[in-house]
């Protein structure tokens, strides 16, 4: 450790990977087995690995596998529990089609939910794509807009829209867009089952009720999750998005139906999504 010991910045002096065994919590954050399973095949031996817990977020290792498996290198599996790959491989160049982003895509899909309007984005297929995000349109259509997808397109309109009881615990990533839209939703809307969003870029429950409270909305925070209820009065404020990209981004869906919101550090969108602001102003 350079600076603080257990904490970032890190400098690790390596003479290559001999592999083995490993086992790994999947409870936090898929990443973990996603970059071991990527790194694999360049071990001397191999890596299997054990998962212990319940994974979250599965769909990202599903497409890590598929990924690898499209670069030559196949992972034998037993669930989200056991994976083996073999070493001493190498991955094979190949021609890849890299699809739209629903995380990304999320937020103009939410801006039409909310203002009645319609967003199109397009190279993106729900029916045939492996990412979990994408189910954010089945809750959108849950909860009153008009979903409408024909062949790699998506088009979302706006409608009257209620609130619902949601465990979304496999796509944890939407749930500040979610919030977003919750607050403009007729009734309740209840997230549970996400208890490791507190340790992500922020501590995303915490710092969704204390930047939603600003503007007047009804958050109560849970140990794994939120409710919020929907259709009360909402007002400017000057909001933190605790350097998390995805508030950001979901402050800036609230800022098409309330005015005089000032998002602090607007630049933390950089880390997923260069560019937002200039695509969301053109939008």
């Amino acid at each position: 450790y350079i600076g603080k010991k257990g904490f970032p910045p890190l400098r690790i002096n390596a003479h290559g990977l001999k592999g083995g065994y490993a086992k790994i919590t999947g409870s936090g954050t898929s990443q973990g087995i996603s970059s071991l399973l990527l790194s694999a095949p360049l071990s001397d031996r191999g890596i299997t690995i054990e998962v212990t817990g319940e994974p979250v977020s599965k769909a990202y290792v599903d497409i890590t596998c598929d990924v690898m498996k499209a670069f030559g290198i196949p992972v034998e599996r037993d669930g989200y529990r056991i994976f083996s790959v073999v070493g001493a491989t190498r991955y094979q160049a190949c021609t890849f089609a890299v699809e739209g982003d629903a995380s990304s895509a999320s937020y103009f899909w939410a801006a039409a939910a909310v203002t009645g309007g319609k967003a199109t984005t397009i190279n993106l297929d729900p029916f045939s794509t492996r990412q979990g995000d994408a189910g954010f349109l089945e809750i959108l259509k849950a909860m009153g807009a008009d979903v409408q997808t024909e062949n790699s397109s998506v088009t979302v309109t706006g409608g009257d829209l209620k609130g619902l009881e949601l465990d979304m615990s496999s796509m944890p990533d939407l749930v500040p867009t979610l919030a977003a839209v919750a607050v403009f939703a007729r009734g309740t809307t209840l997230i549970r089952n996400v208890a490791h969003l507190r340790i992500k870029e922020s501590d995303r429950l915490a710092s969704i009720a204390m930047e939603w409270k600003k503007l007047g909305a009804s958050v109560e925070e849970f140990q794994d999750g939120l409710r919020i209820e929907g259709g009360r009065p909402l007002h400017g404020a000057t909001l933190d998005p605790h350097d998390d990209h995805r508030l950001a981004m979901s402050l800036a869906v609230v800022s098409l139906r309330v005015p005089d919101i000032e998002i602090l550090n607007r630049d933390c969108v950089e880390k997923s999504f260069p560019g937002f602001w200039g695509l969301w102003d053109a939008c």
